[in-house]
């Protein structure tokens, strides 16, 4: 009869086989995939996504943003890290009451954050993405948001108009001819939509820059 192998042999195998893949943080991830797998057979077949690069975020079905578990369903952009600074600086301009606009808001992840950490704002997002609109709806109606499916501005409701105190925006940014170099884990596995920016990755932050002031209060801010 063959012997079972020891958690910590187990754990070690595990790591080998991510790191074999290029995962950096294999530690860590195999810690995280361990957690979520409710039998050998169920860990093996998330492995099996993750070795064959779906992005952790995707496997898991969740990122942690700003302290959050965010859900994060397959084809989906993941929240960056870098991400945080900008919900952030958000956060300081809101008190409480604000209405306030998640654009192009991918998974919903900086309006989360921001209705957590400020009580009682009034939340919008909206992204073109049906696929988004739907993850959204799953981090930001439970905060009382509203997630609506549009380009840009158009689909927000005329009632908000001239009363946005925070408009806060992770638009695409990476240059049409700069997708292809990106890491497979985001240029396979995300929606082109919230990757490419256009020529020279701007086109989405200039549309933007010339609506938000007819939807902008006095004072508000474009972020």
């Amino acid at each position: 009869m063959a012997a079972t192998p020891s958690p910590d042999r187990s754990r070690t195998d595990l790591i080998d086989r991510l790191r074999a893949a290029g995962c950096v943080f294999a530690e860590e991830e195999a810690d995280l995939l361990a957690v979520a797998a409710r039998s050998p057979e169920e860990l093996s077949e998330l492995v099996a996504r993750r070795v064959d690069g779906m992005p952790l975020e995707h496997v898991l079905g969740w990122a942690e943003f700003c302290g959050l578990r965010i859900v994060v369903e397959p084809g989906v952009f993941v929240p960056r890290r870098r991400t945080e600074f900008l919900t952030r600086c958000a956060a300081e301009k809101l008190m409480p009451g604000d209405v306030v606009v998640d654009m192009c808001c991918g998974s919903g992840a900086v309006g989360a954050v921001l209705a957590h950490s400020v009580a009682r704002i009034d939340l919008y997002a909206v992204d073109v993405d049906p696929v988004a609109v739907r993850c959204a709806r799953r981090n930001i109606e439970r905060f009382g948001g509203r997630v609506f499916t549009g380009d840009l501005c158009a689909p927000l409701p005329a009632s908000i108009a001239g009363r946005i105190d925070v408009l806060v925006a992770n638009a695409p940014y990476v240059p049409s001819h700069a997708v292809a170099f990106m890491p497979p884990e985001a240029r396979l596995h995300e929606p082109l939509v919230a990757l490419d920016g256009g020529g020279d990755g701007l086109d989405v932050h200039r549309r933007l820059a010339a609506e938000a002031p007819g939807w902008l209060a006095p004072g508000g801010r474009l972020l």
